[in-house]
């Protein structure tokens, strides 16, 4: 785009040549984070698998080669039972000021394929409306906190699985490349043995503290939130040795099988696309790639 002047601004996919300055631009964009973390996540985006066709990184506004504007994208392809699917987690944005008139260019190529659904599980409150004014929905309302040592505890053990396994007893494959992924993300990956020796996997990350009263855990994934309600006795008691005592869970509204409390106000969540997203899972996403 050219305005008739001298600015002369482009958006293009993020290569490997640029990750150095957009770790710079996001590290001045978001104040709270630091230049390594960026790097980290960045360094962890270019060893996943993305589907075929689609940006590693995602996409940033060029003027005379530099970066001004960034939009990390984080694409995964899905087998949810119901066929194969494309998810795309819209992640950090940022556009410096001079700029921000060509913020839309980001947006706009960003959200140009009808088949895949997009999540944003990250939206600031003041982000809302423009969110619903693209077409994005809510699809969580909030997160419940809840106390699973209060649950009633039943005949199981919890297992740790360790970053580099192939193999768990009653698992699926899929099941358990994707916890020792994110075991290798620096999540704890779980899986909760009944005595009749099925296996429920698990996936779980220490939350920010800020605002939060009581070390808590976030529940990344599982394949139901109906399993965590069976196995949050022997969750709870499990983390309870290891000093958490909260595990926050996506949720719309209080939960009658849980103890613990619900929050509107933190962790409401947005789709767009062909396919709604379902509670407990946020594999793959921001919050492992790049950090809570």
């Amino acid at each position: 785009m050219y305005d008739g002047v001298r600015t002369v601004i482009r958006c293009r996919e993020i290569g490997p040549a640029d990750l150095a300055a957009i770790a710079d631009l996001l590290t001045r964009g978001f104040a709270r984070r630091s230049r390594d973390y960026w790097m980290d996540g960045l360094r962890r985006a270019s060893v996943r698998e993305v589907p075929d066709g689609f940006p590693r990184f995602g996409y940033m506004l060029d003027h005379e080669g530099m970066p001004v504007g960034v939009l990390l994208l984080i694409y995964t392809e899905r087998d949810d039972g119901g066929g194969t699917s494309i998810r795309c987690n819209l992640s950090s944005w940022y556009v410096e000021p001079a700029f921000r008139n060509y913020a839309p260019m980001l947006t706009s190529v960003a959200q140009r394929h009808k088949r895949v659904t997009y999540v944003n599980i990250s939206p600031a409150f003041s982000t809302w409306r423009t969110i619903e004014a693209q077409g994005f929905r809510p699809y969580c309302g909030g997160l419940f906190f809840s106390f699973p040592a209060l649950s009633r505890p039943k005949s199981m053990r919890v297992e740790v699985v360790q970053q580099g396994a192939h193999a768990v007893d009653g698992l699926s494959d899929a099941d358990v490349a994707l916890l020792a992924r994110h075991a290798a993300y620096g999540c704890l990956s779980l899986v909760c043995r009944a005595g009749d020796g099925r296996g429920y996997p698990f996936v779980l990350q220490p939350m920010r503290k800020r605002g939060i009263p009581l070390p808590a855990m976030r529940l990344i994934y599982c394949p139901d939130v109906a399993d965590y309600v069976a196995c949050a006795g022997a969750i709870g008691h499990f983390l309870l040795r290891r000093g958490r005592i909260l595990v926050a869970l996506d949720a719309n509204g209080p939960m009658k099988d849980l103890a613990g409390f619900y929050r509107g106000e933190r962790g409401r969540k947005y789709f767009k696309g062909p396919r709604c997203p379902r509670l407990a899972d946020l594999s793959d996403t921001e919050l492992v790639i790049y950090g809570p």
